[in-house]
């Protein structure tokens, strides 16, 4: 059986943990006959009950591990957290406010047993879809998945999705220093450059129920812009 780590970051999310369980243990259940699972949830630094709620909701499980940073690392900062601490073949990345179903994570399995190295949760595949995203969020990643595809001549649509699946033998080459979404970006753009198997699975992104966006737009653009220019004038700084 593939190993397969799945890392869940949550930074101020108390309000939407029963969510998380009630959403995903379900599709943990039903991958366990096919996957040796292991579950790490990453406090990351939350200054709300999180950590608290995450324990209560997560701790008693066998397969389930709460890791807490002391201050908030950003998402980037969990994502390398949660690949260092996991031991799967496979790593598996998912939002814990639920804007996409962890349901996705059974068809993206199915792409890593066919061969794939990164599979992406995709919603402006074609297939794809968004339900009540507040329009400037959606501008900003749209747009943003927009350049990437256009300045790589690529058939990816979506670069700013979190929700992936990745081989850990890969991890170090496509490994990000950034900190926040822009960190997530250059997972893909390196994935790509080194012309590592990489498919999109669509996926429906749907508006938050519980707690706030961490999104910063104006950050988040900056970002984007200096990853970007980087991949036009040094691309070579993506190939591992």
């Amino acid at each position: 059986m593939p190993t397969l780590s799945v890392v869940v970051p949550c930074y101020n999310e108390a309000d939407g943990i029963d969510q998380l369980r009630s959403r995903l243990l379900p599709v943990l259940e039903r991958l366990a006959s096919r996957y040796a699972i292991e579950l790490i949830l990453i406090d990351d630094g939350s200054t709300d009950a999180t950590f608290e709620r995450l324990n209560k909701a997560f701790g008693e499980l066998s397969f389930a591990r709460v890791v807490r940073h002391p201050r908030n690392l950003n998402v980037g900062g969990a994502i390398r957290t949660g690949a260092r601490e996991s031991r799967g073949e496979w790593i598996a990345n998912l939002d814990s406010d639920c804007t996409y179903d962890p349901a996705i994570l059974e068809p993206m399995l199915r792409q890593m047993e066919k061969g794939a190295d990164l599979v992406t949760a995709s919603p402006y595949h074609p297939n794809g879809g968004i339900l009540g995203v507040p329009p400037y969020r959606l501008f900003l990643s749209k747009a943003a998945s927009g350049l990437y595809r256009l300045i790589l001549r690529t058939h990816i649509h979506t670069f700013t999705a979190m929700v992936r699946v990745y081989r850990r033998e890969i991890y170090g080459r496509i490994a990000s220093p950034e900190s926040d979404f822009a960190a997530i970006a250059e997972m893909m753009l390196k994935a790509i450059k080194q012309s590592l198997q990489t498919v999109e699975v669509p996926a429906v992104l749907s508006v938050r129920r519980f707690g706030q966006s961490k999104l910063r737009v104006a950050r988040v653009i900056a970002s984007h812009l200096k990853l970007m220019i980087r991949l036009i004038v040094a691309p070579r700084s993506f190939s591992g």
